[in-house]
């Protein structure tokens, strides 16, 4: 486990783990009113949640598949990373890929986040690469 610091809006919800073996912590919507997001149209949730966590670290945010899988309900830029040193509220990109309005209520699991350890990389330039196997084969190149 890491150390990581919270700050919440009055009415927020502390993200949660809903098994023992589960990756991702449940994060709640905090809306002031329920919000409509139409078929193919997205929406920018409120948590109301601020975290601080370790440097090194990133938090994943990351769909519920309950949510994709039953109302066609996906994230934008997913997996959403925020980085150690932001500080503001975690905010949900939500977009709706189903054929019916979907609305999102106050207190609803919206997200999960997941914690990671983050390797930066130190780039080296050069005007030669390693060959592969594969090689500069890209999509689909293997089959299906």
């Amino acid at each position: 486990m890491i150390p990581v610091k919270i700050k919440l809006s009055p009415g927020a919800s502390v993200p949660g783990y809903q098994s023992d073996g589960a990756a991702g912590a449940d994060m709640c919507a905090l809306v002031d009113t329920p919000v409509t997001i139409e078929p193919g149209r997205f929406a920018l949730i409120p948590t109301g949640i601020w975290i601080d966590m370790p440097f090194g670290y990133e938090a994943q945010i990351r769909p519920r598949s309950g949510l994709s899988l039953k109302h066609g309900i996906m994230l934008l830029n997913s997996p959403g990373t925020i980085d150690s040193d932001y500080r503001g509220e975690i905010k949900i990109i939500m977009a709706n890929f189903g054929t019916e309005p979907f609305t999102v209520e106050r207190g609803m699991r919206i997200a999960q986040m997941v914690f990671a350890k983050v390797y930066r990389a130190s780039f080296l330039q050069t005007e030669e690469m390693e060959t592969t196997e594969r090689n500069e084969g890209g999509f689909g190149h293997s089959g299906i």
